[in-house]
């Protein structure tokens, strides 16, 4: 409860955290989405597997990178018969493009521990420039893993018809909220 009362500007100081790589805590990852369901609902969708690495340069956090690959197969709606739509032509063609990447392009600094990370998102073999206005909530050493951990929040909205997964549209919004929640591990 205490790491909760520190001040933002506290927790996000990078000097605990060294230079260098920096990936996924499996057990502390999710990448959601969330968008209009006919007006009635506004549900969450997810992906279970993805890898994150982050090249951390601790003094210019401007020359980090980011890279992230998804398993695309691994979507979850809570609704098998959905996944299944949602893996197929329409949306995902995960048998034609299993993956989704995103990869840093640009960093630059918006605050004392924000920061809009621009880079290529490619969906369904389309890459397009993607924005993520991102936060470091907290750089530190683990107390339970006893390694450098950086804690992130990132978010954009994306028009998902971009991507040509505009199946439905507009009963189905073609914008989309994209939700990133990861603690990134010093490797």
């Amino acid at each position: 409860a205490t790491v909760l009362a520190l001040p933002v500007k506290a927790s996000a100081d990078l000097s605990e955290a060294p230079s260098g790589k920096y990936t996924l805590d499996s057990s502390h990852g999710y990448i959601t989405f969330t968008y209009s369901h006919l007006g009635f609902s506004n549900p969450r969708v997810g992906f279970n597997s993805f890898d994150t690495e982050l090249d951390l340069d601790s003094s210019n956090p401007e020359n980090s990178t980011v890279e992230v690959t998804i398993d695309a197969s691994s979507i979850d709606s809570r609704v098998a018969e959905f996944n299944e739509h949602l893996n197929g032509s329409d949306f995902f063609n995960t048998a034609e493009y299993p993956s989704i990447t995103f990869k840093s392009t640009k960093i630059e600094s918006t605050g004392d521990n924000t920061f809009d990370i621009t880079g290529d998102l490619t969906i369904r073999g389309t890459t397009r420039p993607v924005t993520l206005a991102t936060t470091i909530n907290r750089a530190a050493n683990h107390p339970m893993l006893n390694v450098p951990t950086v804690g992130v929040s990132a978010s954009a909205r994306l028009m998902r018809s971009e991507w040509g997964l505009d199946a439905y549209v507009p009963a189905v919004s073609d914008e989309v909220e994209l939700s990133i929640e990861v603690e990134l591990l010093s490797r």
